[in-house]
């Protein structure tokens, strides 16, 4: 019988609050010095944005994206230090940077400045309020890509989540159109989202397209563990590939229903959510009821974890 395998996963955007990693900043150097090596990368203080505030200022798409990155890093690299190394691992939009810095694949300082970037170039691609996203919950995904079919305008599937929750994402009138139609067919839920634009859709391909001649300046290496990427659910292997899939990441739906389920087939039994929230974990248990789940966020949370592992040691 195979081995059983545990996953790194990392949150993306929507996961940050004000506070995160302060505690831990505290009380382990580690986890100290990362904020400081991000604070240096960007010239600001990404870590008393992250600790202190304020949330209108977390909350902006180019400030939100580093913030989760280096919160995520600086706890995984906490954990590295006490033994832990996955088997594999990925990361929910934003995420897959943290997964890709964790495995090797990319510096953290290139990982900083480049996903401060992409929210940069995230928030310019579409002028305010003329593209949204909304969450559409207890329809099956192929009805979803049916109804925005029907719908004039652009509104696409933006993220498959889990069974039954597919987020869609476009010009502001066709999503309001699509999640009028999706409660006629019987959705148990039609939810806008606060986001600052119609991220994962076809309308930021152009913000793709200048993200992507940035990757190629910037150096990659293969990842020491697989990484599945949210535009292909399967491993990335070569940088070549790395960037092309992170360049088309930002304008194609994020596949992470179908990356949990390809993590599972490849032996992943457990699940350690790397960073702030529980998103990712509520999303494993809806597609994999058999996942043991653990998250890291916090002192209690990291102590938690360390108990399990050294328990079966």
């Amino acid at each position: 019988m195979a081995k059983a395998k545990i996953a790194a996963v990392f949150p993306g955007q929507g996961s940050q609050y004000v506070g995160m990693g302060k505690e831990l900043a505290e009380k382990h150097p580690i986890v100290a010095e990362t904020f400081a090596e991000a604070d240096e990368a960007l010239k600001f203080s990404l870590s008393r944005l992250c600790f202190e505030g304020p949330e209108e200022e977390l909350t902006l798409t180019r400030n939100t994206q580093p913030a989760l990155l280096v919160t995520s890093v600086a706890i995984f690299r906490l954990l590295e230090a006490h033994g832990f190394a996955p088997d594999l691992g990925a990361g929910h939009s934003l995420g897959e940077y943290s997964a890709l810095v964790a495995a090797g694949a990319m510096s953290f300082a290139d990982a900083v400045r480049t996903v401060r970037l992409r929210g940069e170039l995230m928030e310019e691609a579409v002028p305010p309020g003329q593209g949204t996203m909304a969450a559409i919950l207890g329809l099956e995904r192929e009805l979803v890509e049916a109804l925005c079919r029907e719908v004039a305008g652009v509104v696409e599937p933006a993220t498959y989540n889990s069974p039954g929750q597919v987020v869609v994402a476009g010009d502001t009138e066709a999503v309001h159109a699509l999640m009028e139609r999706a409660l006629a067919k019987g959705a148990r839920r039609a939810q806008l989202l606060k986001v600052s634009g119609p991220f994962h859709s076809s309308l930021l391909a152009g913000a793709g397209q200048r993200l992507g001649e940035w990757l190629a300046s910037i150096p990659i290496a293969p990842p020491k563990f697989p990484v599945y990427s949210n535009v292909t659910a399967a491993p990335v292997t070569t940088p070549e590939e790395i960037r092309a899939c992170l360049a088309r990441q930002v304008s194609a739906p994020v596949r992470w229903e179908e990356s949990v389920r390809n993590m599972v087939a490849e032996g992943a039994t457990r699940f350690v959510e790397v960073g702030p929230g529980r998103v990712l974990s509520g999303l494993i248990k809806r597609i994999e009821r058999e996942a043991e789940l653990f998250n890291v966020e916090s002192e209690g949370t990291f102590q938690a974890f360390l108990q399990e592992v050294a328990r079966e040691r």
